[in-house]
């Protein structure tokens, strides 16, 4: 079977506007679904090591789910993925106040994120070993807060290797800061088939960022050892999830030369075979496991996604980094192009 990309109707939001599911195959019988509401991940079939294909992304059957609920499941988040602390950042010696919508922080874009609006598709295309989906967004200057006229692309790449690529790119006329991810929560053993506590994960990552009770980054880059958020080698995710109270929601500090593709997480679900490798240029990775997921989200098929029903690792600039000068910048500039790609691969084992 060859790669091919087709698209369908998804329904209408409220003021009209029509959005499409567009499908992705590759010639081994992996599928994406991506939507242009938000350019989410509806849906991703992957083979186990019998060959049965199992939906792995939690999400909803119908656009009306993604319209009601706020978990951002398999969207694209920005303009800020993450807290911005206090909901505030300055540039160039002027106060930008954005939504305080996380307590008195800001997450995730605000009230009306990258996630909740409709994405333009500029191309679904079938190709010799992959297929893709490109969708652009035009964020005007003052949306949510931020500065400057923001032109956006994410691009979904399907490919006879296995992978799944998220390609990111962007230009502003005025300075601005940004931080874009993707918020797919994972299940390897299919979607809705219990909690992810027995993955075993592993993360390129010594260290993290520390944080305060409001989960916004002290500035301070602490060592992951001798802590239950020592990923290094493999560990099932659940086996010292109890020593974090709630469970994970840290942004790791990834090994490597930012900007370059480089080695971020490995996890194995031991029941189905499942892998997933991912790749990133980005500087850190977001694990949260899903801890104020609680039974009350319908999701597909009838399924519940109860506490630890998915786990997420979005890869990401540092939270608050607008605040915290001595982090990676997350400012872009006019004339500028920001890139950053993640790459996932499957197989099994």
């Amino acid at each position: 079977m060859p790669v091919n990309a087709h698209k369908e109707s998804f329904g209408q939001t409220a003021d009209g506007q029509e959005v499409f599911v567009y499908t992705l195959a590759n010639s081994k019988g992996l599928r994406a679904r991506i939507t242009n509401y938000g350019a989410t991940l509806v849906s991703l079939y992957v083979p186990d090591r019998n060959g049965h294909l199992e939906d792995i992304v939690l999400g909803f059957d119908d656009l009306q789910g993604y319209i009601q609920h706020t978990a951002c499941m398999g969207a694209t988040v920005g303009r800020y993925a993450n807290r911005i602390g206090g909901a505030k950042f300055t540039l160039d010696g002027a106060e930008y106040t954005l939504a305080a919508n996380n307590g008195p922080n800001h997450l995730h874009g605000g009230i009306k994120g990258f996630d909740k609006v409709v994405w333009e598709t500029k191309e679904a295309v079938a190709a010799d070993d992959e297929a893709w989906v490109k969708m652009s967004y035009l964020s005007v200057d003052g949306e949510e807060g931020y500065p400057g006229n923001l032109q956006c692309t994410v691009t979904y790449t399907l490919t006879n290797a296995d992978e799944l690529r998220i390609t990111y790119e962007a230009h502003t006329d005025k300075k601005t800061v940004l931080n874009l991810t993707n918020h797919s929560y994972w299940n390897l053993a299919g979607q809705g088939s219990g909690d992810i506590l027995g993955h075993e994960l592993m993360l390129h990552a010594e260290k993290f960022t520390l944080i305060d009770k409001g989960l916004i980054p002290t500035g301070i880059i602490a060592s992951v050892f001798d802590m239950p958020l020592d990923f290094t080698r493999p560990r099932t995710i659940g086996s010292r999830m109890r020593q974090t109270g709630n469970g994970y929601d840290h942004n790791y500090v990834l090994k490597g030369t930012p900007g370059e593709l480089r080695p971020c997480a490995d996890v194995h679900e031991p029941k189905t075979g499942r892998v997933m490798e991912i790749h990133t240029t980005e500087p850190g990775v977001q694990l949260y496991t899903g801890n104020f997921l609680d039974g009350s989200i319908p999701g597909k098929g009838g399924s519940t996604y109860d506490k630890h029903a998915g786990f997420c690792l979005e890869t990401q600039h540092y939270p608050d980094s607008p605040n915290k000068p001595n982090f990676p910048s997350t400012v872009l500039e006019p004339g500028q192009t920001f890139t950053s790609r993640t790459v996932h691969r499957f197989s099994t084992k």
